[in-house]
């Protein structure tokens, strides 16, 4: 088997011979993820102090600590009144160029299985557009305004997952994070209320096109997670793997033929620091999610306090569970 079969293989339910792997730094990766590139857009950065102020494409301004994560937090959301939404203007992805990249990505690595980076998804990008504590009192306090945006944001991604089954992605990559540490973040009920049907139709095209959907969501989603499967979910990437009860899990996703793609978990395990227990925690999510698992690195180890070396002690545990179970592959 070749990467892409044995992602496939493990999607799919299919007796893989080992979990699929997505590691950098010169480490085993079965997968090409790719992003879209919008030439329509230039991004504005700069700094002040320690601190790096960043647009994005949606009109939000960011900023971070220098030494801090990746990312950082909204500073001034882009509709901070919602007469500003008839003014609204959306990012274009209609345009072919916009997969420039990302063909060329896929075409230098026709064994590998393919993923479309969409770059965010309906209610991340509305929460951002908003400001998080005021789109929570929309979803009670304006749900007509909040109808119309995400409707809005829709049209966007489905132009995107357009263009990636175009080019013959394998799968699309969605961030969506729902959950805190103990339940979501909102009602199962406002969830199937502003988001279930949007999410069947938009994964019901990639589907079209025989691409997987691969959806990441932080925190404890378990409330719904039956309602994402509903919708057309295939894969879930989860960061924090221990927050949910591991075998409950993964007998949910054997029984409805899906799949886990995840990290060591990056709150109770990676940032330890201690061996044994990183190393059992490696042990621990292959065996538990045998037959259906991604196994990936974290990509922001400064933004968790995190050293290389800790996630490398991960890594080779993995790879030695393999060996032992499987030596033939290697």
């Amino acid at each position: 088997m070749n990467s892409k079969e044995i992602i496939l293989a493990n999607i799919n339910h299919t007796n893989p011979p080992r979990p699929g792997l997505d590691f950098d730094r010169g480490r085993i990766c079965d997968v090409i993820f790719s992003d879209f590139y919008n030439p329509r857009y230039s991004q504005k950065r700069w700094r002040e102090g320690n601190i790096e102020y960043y647009d994005d494409e949606w009109g939000n301004l960011w900023n971070r600590m220098i030494d801090g994560s990746f990312k950082g937090e909204i500073c001034r959301p882009a509709i901070s009144d919602w007469g500003e939404l008839n003014d609204f203007i959306l990012p274009d992805y209609t345009h072919e160029d916009c997969t420039s990249f990302m063909a060329a990505d896929f075409k230098a690595n026709p064994d590998k299985f393919h993923i479309t980076n969409l770059g965010g998804w309906i209610f991340n990008d509305a929460r951002y557009l908003r400001n998080m504590d005021v789109y929570f009192m929309d979803m009670g306090l304006h749900q007509e305004e909040l109808i119309k945006l995400h409707n809005l944001l829709a049209t966007v991604y489905e132009q995107k997952i357009h263009l990636a089954g175009k080019i013959k992605a394998d799968a699309i990559f969605l961030n969506e994070d729902l959950g805190t540490q103990t339940r979501l973040l909102f009602s199962p009920k406002m969830f199937r209320f502003y988001f279930k049907d949007l999410y069947t139709r938009l994964f019901s095209i990639a589907h079209e096109y025989g691409m997987k959907v691969i959806m990441h969501s932080c925190g404890k989603n378990w409330d719904i997670l039956p309602d994402l499967l509903d919708a057309g979910v295939n894969v879930f990437q989860f960061d924090q793997p221990t927050v949910y009860d591991m075998p409950k899990l993964a007998a949910l996703l054997k029984e409805r033929k899906a799949a886990l793609y995840s990290p060591i978990d990056i709150q109770k395990i990676l940032p330890s620091g201690n061996q044994s227990f990183i190393e059992a925690g490696a042990v621990e999510m292959i065996q538990t999610f045998n037959g259906h698992l991604i196994c990936k690195n974290y990509l922001d180890l400064p933004g968790i306090g995190v050293k290389p070396e800790w996630d490398d002690w991960g890594y080779q545990a993995i790879l030695e569970n393999i060996k032992n179970n499987i030596p033939k592959i290697f």
